[in-house]
């Protein structure tokens, strides 16, 4: 694929991450005080990123199975129309007070997750090596519009509500429902030629996920373990941010604004690292993420009830979140042979999103039997494997040279 043809395909999937964007921030920011709504526990906040994430593990093989036969274009449409359908049962579980209607919209929900992570693997299908970065950079980037924007329409969301005799919390899920669906016909219409080589009806089907496994290894295996666990820190400690903040009498605009700052955190200086990693490399922006991480943990596990501060801590935790998997990503990529690259990429974002699920599940219990410092205290435990993954692997490369 030439340049030209490379660049409609960025700019493609960067429009569609505006779009989709928005609809993942405005039903995330309020999706755990829903579900806290509806069930009247704290502890069961947390099941709303949960479900999310599991919902995008769930269907995170099927899509990249479905992109190595068919392509790209019709993986990712299907799993943003996915993603409507859940915002629409979502707001189905909140009009009748249904707890697994709710889990089950968030599930589906997690196939908007699914497709907005593949975005930035069909970004770099037929990108030159020494631009793997920037490509995958630049997807991620565009994000930042439309997820910042999103959780801001809590406002707007509750007058929707209103007039359509919901409960005001679901407003921003009506939003969302749009806004997957236009992701989805925006990449049906827009994303040509498919950057994917697709395989011929007649090839054999790919081989399970777990024939990955012989591959993660060495440099694979940093990126896969700096991605997930950073994930798992991420989405731990967001996922209870917003009741943590309700439950101090924050308002909903302040907690909207705290995760739409959290979100820019998490996008807006994207170009910043995937030109680090592809000047640096991709393991020096990964240690550098997981410093951040830490230090991010720090600042809000020790916030109290300083809105300014937790606010700052959490756009921290975003900055640390988009270094390490915009570089693991891109080590990922580059580390893999191509031929199995779609199937190992899968893996990843699969144990990604398990990771996340794992997270944000503990988060509740923890808060519920602790508190929310203690959760920040535990995430930020969670850098060290990353670091020994970083560190064996290193000395395993100097004994083989050896």
């Amino acid at each position: 694929m030439g340049w030209p043809s490379q660049r409609r395909t960025v700019g493609t999937l960067a429009l569609v991450q505006v779009v989709g964007g928005i609809g993942n921030g405005a039903g995330l920011a309020v999706g755990g005080l829903l579900i806290e709504d509806v069930t009247g526990s704290a502890g069961w906040a947390g099941m709303a990123v949960v479900a999310t994430t599991l919902g995008a593990a769930l269907f995170t093989v099927p899509l990249s199975n479905f992109a190595v036969h068919r392509g790209r274009r019709p993986a990712l449409t299907a799993g943003w129309w996915g993603g409507s359908l859940g915002a629409v049962a979502v707001v189905g579980g909140a009009a009748w007070e249904s707890l697994p209607l709710l889990l089950l919209g968030f599930l589906l929900f997690g196939a908007s997750t699914a497709a907005n992570l593949q975005s930035r693997f069909a970004a770099a299908d037929r990108a030159e090596p020494a631009e793997v970065g920037r490509s995958i950079a630049l997807v991620v980037w565009a994000t930042t519009i439309g997820s910042v924007a999103g959780p801001n329409l809590t406002g707007p969301g509750a007058t929707v509500a209103r007039a359509l005799g919901i409960p005001e919390l679901a407003g921003p899920q009506v939003f969302s429902g749009v806004a997957f669906a236009a992701a989805g016909l925006l990449t049906w219409l827009m994303l040509r030629p498919d950057p994917l080589e697709r395989r011929s009806a007649s090839a054999p089907a790919p081989p399970r996920i777990a024939a990955a496994l012989p591959h993660v290894r060495g440099a694979t295996a940093v990126a896969i373990t700096a991605v997930a666990l950073s994930h798992a820190i991420m989405v731990s400690v967001m996922a209870l941010t917003p009741v943590h903040m309700s439950g101090h009498g924050a308002e909903l605009s302040v907690i909207g604004l705290t995760i739409s700052l959290h979100i820019a955190g998490m996008f807006a200086l994207s170009p910043l690292f995937g030109w680090t990693t592809d000047r640096w490399g991709a393991v020096p922006t990964i240690v550098a993420g997981q410093i951040v991480l830490v230090l991010a943990c720090a600042i809000a596990g020790t916030a109290g009830h300083s809105n300014v501060q937790i606010t700052a801590g959490l756009i921290l935790l975003g900055v640390g979140w988009s270094m390490s998997v915009i570089a693991g990503a891109a080590l990922l990529t580059r580390s893999v042979d191509p031929a199995v690259r779609p199937l190992v990429q899968g893996f990843s974002d699969l144990t990604m999103n398990l990771a996340g699920a794992a997270g944000g599940l503990l988060a509740g219990l923890v808060v519920a039997v602790w508190n929310y410092g203690t959760l920040t205290g535990v995430a930020g435990v969670l850098t060290l494997p990353v670091i020994a993954a970083i560190v064996l692997a290193s000395q395993r490369k100097r004994e083989h040279l050896t």
